[in-house]
């Protein structure tokens, strides 16, 4: 079972050794281009895991989201538990019974649906929100779930995850406000490390 390391060691990061691949995603929407997502708050940016550590200040952990296109990040606070359901898959660790996350993707197999996309899609009073895509006999389904428990999700089932521009927009401006000071130095101190600084954290 991952163990987070102790604030003292902050930053401390996880580097998710996830590949670098990019997925393909059947839609029916018409696929956005570099114009239309600059003037579209809706439009989603596709990120990938850049790694897991620690809020130096509450000791939760974050997951720490990179927009594959540029250096842009977007931290995400998420709870122990959660974090170490991301933890366990990116490390490709197996339990001996399946874990809530895993059961979740038995199920949707179960039902003959597959997850096709996560979506995080708002930013409400700091809080995150996020949604399944699953595709069904043909039919689309969305469904409402934490970031967390649909970022796990998305690493099981292998699909591609999304961030909406507008919550990257509201994430910075939130972060730029005066009360919250030490979340854009946290930003800005996760846009400046590289993959040296990330290895010595390796999962």
């Amino acid at each position: 079972m991952p163990v987070f390391v102790s604030r003292k060691h902050f930053p401390t990061v996880w580097l998710a050794n996830l590949p670098e691949t990019r997925h393909t995603v059947s839609m029916t929407e018409p696929l956005a281009t570099p114009e239309t997502m600059v003037d579209d708050p809706n439009a989603e940016v596709e990120v990938k895991i850049r790694g897991l550590m620690l809020d130096p200040v509450t000791n939760m952990p974050i997951v720490v989201l990179k927009d594959v296109a540029s250096d842009a990040v977007l931290p995400i606070w998420v709870g122990v538990f959660e974090a170490n359901a991301i933890a366990l898959e990116i490390e490709k660790s197996t339990a001996p019974r399946p874990m809530t996350h895993d059961l979740l993707r038995n199920l949707v197999e179960g039902l003959n649906a597959h997850v096709r996309k996560i979506v995080v899609s708002d930013l409400q009073n700091d809080t995150y929100f996020a949604m399944i895509w699953l595709e069904q006999n043909g039919e689309r389904v969305t469904v409402d779930a934490r970031p967390s428990d649909a970022l796990a999700l998305a690493l099981r089932s292998d699909v591609p995850i999304y961030v909406q521009r507008k919550v990257l927009q509201r994430a910075r401006v939130s972060a730029e406000s005066p009360q919250n000071l030490t979340a854009e130095e946290l930003r800005r101190t996760l846009e400046n490390l590289n993959d040296e600084d990330l290895g010595r954290y390796k999962m």
